[in-house]
């Protein structure tokens, strides 16, 4: 069945804080001169904001930017930042550390705690009142390519195949939308990005990226123990000290407290579960107390880009963009990456605008002036200030603590010397007889949950009859490599228990149990598994995670 096909000028592949950013930038530009630029948004989720999840504290230098009047129309940051505290975590105890004596990167007054995905569906909002169309639940699976090789735009999945891969009696092919030029904002490991670079060849010039997995419960609790405005980071225990990783909790309006931790997915122990760190970390005297009498509301994870500007690929191709944490532009010491997110798209917009406008460009164009106005921002100055911090944690918690105090508090990030990551994560799992087996406290049901139970606090939902999106390169490796070598760690390092090893009843027979159905779109099987043989793809649109405000 042929598909059938759309025209735009722009289209933007994810409707996360970059994609929605750049939508509205480009409208508010053609706005200001009186032209007509059409735009379209696709958004793999079921609605805006469901796929979103993000600590998270804001920086509202981009909104100021792109929406200055933002607290007058409403938008859902209502929480200031109004004290914080950072503290080194022992088994049984903890130090603080002076705010005052924090690097300037890592203090947050003037920011704000939110829901990231309430600020999405409130940014869809505001570019649907400026012309933008948005297609929630509708995933680009295809990049299209023009007969010279340029990006002319996406193609959604087709709806309604098989397990076996056959046309069900639903079934409906994807739409084709061509455009003049593809933003592709996905977020962090973004399947369509993955091609376009190696397409492309866009990461020959930078190192690897490299990658932490973050996981996230919203929890009200009882109002004595809320004090609406604070932060806590905290780095140490559970995690040994040459595993990157940390901690935060903060405390949203309505008895909220949102608590996550970040592990390195440079890790190299593979008994880890990150999963199973975290429920530890709750369990902690300093941390346990805030979430007594309370309860959990929600819960959700996902991979994000931890390399800064010396893994910042090329940014843009013939006919497209990456934009935000499909590039890569989080800060990492600074832990946001939404408002460096949004002035990336702002930035590609304009220069979309610019060529869209001036130049009469036909499509097929590379656009050059983005990635030239991204070196002369001030996106491009706080990853380069920031760059030494994540690489100096290979020498462990209080090596890179130390160098990162000195690099940030001494030499302001000016150092004249770049530090490599050295490695892909992948690459960094050491075998499972040469590892120290970890033993994790099972979960007791009121402060520490099993995985299964927190998925179902995702809302998370595929259709039964569909291929599955987490695919196999090889379907002998994860017995005869994974399994033999390391231990199947597929198995502990999802945070929603998809990866099984079932044997039958004597104990003989090992295979790869996969459950699709329980995929949060973390994207964390994709990143770490050794062999690269899990490859993730697009499901059918509108599945995945449902999360009402993370």
């Amino acid at each position: 069945m042929e598909r059938d096909s759309m025209e735009y000028d722009v289209v933007v592949v994810g409707a996360g804080p970059s994609g929605l950013a750049a939508a509205i930038r480009l409208k508010q530009r053609a706005a200001e001169q009186d032209r007509e630029i059409s735009v379209c948004i696709l958004e793999k989720a079921s609605e805006v904001g469901a796929h979103i999840l993000s600590g998270a504290v804001l920086d509202p230098k981009a909104l100021n930017e792109l929406l200055p009047d933002w607290q007058e129309q409403g938008a859902p940051i209502k929480t200031p930042v109004t004290a914080e505290k950072f503290m080194f975590l022992g088994k049984s105890g903890g130090l603080s550390w002076p705010v005052a004596l924090l690097p300037p990167t890592l203090r947050n007054h003037g920011n704000y705690i939110i829901s990231l995905g309430n600020l999405c569906r409130w940014l869809g909002e505001q570019a649907e009142a400026l012309g933008v169309e948005i297609y929630p639940g509708f995933a680009a699976s295809e990049v299209l390519y023009a007969e010279d090789g340029a990006v002319r735009g996406v193609a959604t999945g087709d709806m309604g195949i098989t397990k076996e891969g056959e046309q069900g009696p639903n079934y409906q092919p994807g739409m084709e939308l061509h455009a003049k030029f593809t933003f592709f904002a996905e977020g962090c490991r973004g399947s369509l990005g993955k091609q376009l670079m190696a397409q492309f060849n866009l990461r020959a010039d930078c190192e690897d990226q490299t990658y932490g997995i973050g996981i996230k419960e919203l929890w009200e609790v009882e109002p004595d123990k809320h004090q609406q405005g604070l932060i806590v980071h905290t780095a140490g225990w559970p995690m040994e000290s040459n595993t990157y990783g940390g901690s935060f909790l903060y405390h949203l309006e309505d008895n909220q407290v949102a608590v996550g931790f970040v592990v390195g997915l440079d890790y190299k122990n593979p008994h880890l579960s990150p999963y199973e760190e975290f429920q530890r970390f709750k369990t902690h005297p300093k941390i346990c107390p805030t979430f007594e009498g309370g309860r959990r509301i929600s819960y959700g994870a996902r991979a994000l880009n931890e390399g800064g500007i010396q893994s910042l690929p090329k940014l843009v191709f013939p006919g497209g963009v990456l934009i935000g944490c499909e590039a890569g532009t989080l800060n990492t010491p600074k832990i946001k990456g939404s408002h460096t997110a949004m002035k990336s798209g702002m930035l590609a917009a304009d220069a979309a605008f610019e060529a869209l406008t001036n130049n009469d460009a036909a499509g097929g164009d590379e656009l050059t002036a983005y990635p030239d106005a991204f070196r002369n921002s001030w996106v491009y100055d706080e990853l380069w200030h920031a760059r030494n911090f994540r690489p100096s944690f290979k020498w462990g918690l209080i090596g890179g603590t130390l160098y990162s105090g000195f690099d940030q508090l001494i030499l302001g990030g000016r150092a004249p010397w770049t530090l490599k990551h050295g490695h892909a994560d992948h690459d960094s799992l050491d075998k499972a007889g040469t590892a120290k087996p970890i033993d994790y406290p099972k979960p007791d049901g009121v402060l520490t949950f099993d995985r299964l139970t927190n998925v179902s606090f995702s809302a998370t939902n595929h259709e039964e009859d569909q291929p599955a999106h987490l695919t196999l390169r090889d379907d002998s490796v994860p017995i005869d490599v994974n399994l033999a070598l390391y231990d199947a760690p597929e198995q502990r390092y999802c945070p929603a228990g998809v990866y099984e090893i079932v044997r039958d009843d004597d104990g003989s027979n090992a295979r790869l149990q996969i459950n699709a159905q329980n995929c949060v779109h973390c994207k964390t099987c994709d990143i770490k598994d050794p062999t690269q043989n899990i490859v993730w793809v697009t499901p059918e649109g509108g599945g995945g995670p449902n999360y009402p405000n993370m």
